[in-house]
């Protein structure tokens, strides 16, 4: 498989964790209503929350896939993913619909990990940068399509045929990647060996770096899952807008998005610790502003102010994470394997269960929100500031 294919092939698989949450948003409504929900349901955010917490089994995969090999772990993950996307279509309760829908994240976990893992293997230096770099740009346009590919299908069919998008569009993927070779030979490979993976994790989060950015990530993530997850119901219910969402969710995707490509100037420039302090100061003052527009304004605030400045904080947040993954990894040395799964599973898993939580109590308004917004920022502010390392240690990064 020449470069162009296996880009395209790589950014394929990375875009089902995307594609199985941002498709679906525009039929929350239709989703309320066919289980007799109140318009108000906080319930259906529940529905990507669970998605979200299945990454939990990335660590798990990521010790196997350097045991048995990276295909394995890929052709593993494509039938869970396809499994619990058909059985959230037709979950007869919300129940069942979200522990399919936690299947269907194990899945991604699964094909996201080992994708990441065969770029690894196959590149390194300054080529595996810009073959990651390619492959996150077409994999960062999904929440621009998305919403617009969910409400087309759903003008066409039922909302079952929005769900069943993710699914359809893996079987395609999953058959294509038959072409893929496995890029970790077997003398590489590491033996199973439960008590030294426990050891790695011990030694791992006993490092004050790694915890001081993976929470720091983690914040960050807890509070776009609650944005994801809330919406569909933040345009159409609390704003009266639904007709509005999809071009409100692309325009944002499109800033998180710019986020991204920004970051690789800015980190090259000032570094990756300077970089983080910066931002996490301006996400902490917009997030200070919108909540003083929102205390003496009401709950919610005007709809144009409101995302624009949600806009800025996802923005901020997609330009900020590369960094803090990196200050996490970086003393990480021959653990990095390790750690970035921990990492990973860490901020997937807690911060999407955190992001539920403050999804759950957006009843009426947006308030919850955006207090978390700030308390985000206060407390990622003082987990940064609080690392008085030298900054030429961290040069690597």
């Amino acid at each position: 498989m020449k470069s162009p294919e296996f880009i395209a092939l790589s950014a394929s698989t990375m875009m089902l964790t995307a594609l199985g949450i941002d498709v679906m948003l525009p039929v929350f409504g239709e989703l309320r209503k066919h289980f007799g929900l109140d318009p108000e349901s906080t319930a259906t955010a529940q529905i990507i929350g669970f998605f979200f917490m299945g990454q939990i089994a990335q660590i798990v995969f990521g010790v196997l896939s350097d045991r048995f090999g990276r295909l394995a772990i890929l052709r593993a993950g494509f039938p869970l993913y396809i499994a619990g996307g058909v059985a959230a279509t037709y979950a007869p309760s919300l129940p069942l619909m979200f522990a399919a829908r936690f299947i269907a994240g194990m899945g991604a976990s699964a094909v996201f990990m080992s994708t990441i893992a065969g770029v690894r293997d196959r590149y390194v230096g300054d080529r595996m940068a810009r073959i990651m770099s390619l492959i996150l740009t077409i994999f960062l346009s999904t929440p621009v399509f998305a919403p617009f590919l969910g409400l087309a299908v759903l003008h066409v069919f039922s909302w079952r045929m929005v769900f069943l998008t993710p699914p359809i569009f893996a079987a395609v993927v999953f058959l294509w990647s038959f072409r893929l070779e496995e890029s970790l030979p077997p003398e590489k490979r590491t033996p199973l060996n439960w008590s030294g993976v426990g050891g790695s994790i011990r030694k791992i989060a006993g490092n004050r770096v790694f915890l001081r950015y993976t929470v720091i990530t983690t914040l960050l993530f807890t509070g776009l899952s609650s944005y994801v997850a809330s919406s569909e119901r933040i345009a159409g219910e609390i704003y009266g807008r639904p007709d509005l969402f999809a071009w409100i969710f692309a325009g944002i995707g499109l800033v998180m998005a710019l986020g991204t490509l920004t970051n690789s100037f800015l980190s090259t420039r000032y570094g990756a610790r300077r970089t983080v302090k910066w931002l996490l100061l301006i996400y902490t003052a917009t997030a200070g502003v919108l909540l003083l527009i929102s205390l003496f304004t009401g709950d919610p605030p005007g709809m144009t102010v409101f995302f624009v400045a949600v806009a800025l904080l996802m923005g901020l947040n997609l330009t900020i994470e590369p960094n803090s993954s990196a200050l996490a990894l970086e003393p990480m040395g021959n653990m990095a394997g390790m750690a970035a799964a921990v990492y990973g599973t860490s901020f997937f898993f807690i911060g999407a269960t955190l992001g539920s939580a403050i999804s759950n109590l957006m009843t009426h308004g947006v308030f919850p929100l955006v207090l978390s917004f700030f308390a985000i920022g206060i407390v990622a502010v003082l987990l940064v500031f609080g690392d008085r390392r030298p900054l030429n240690r961290e040069q690597s990064s």
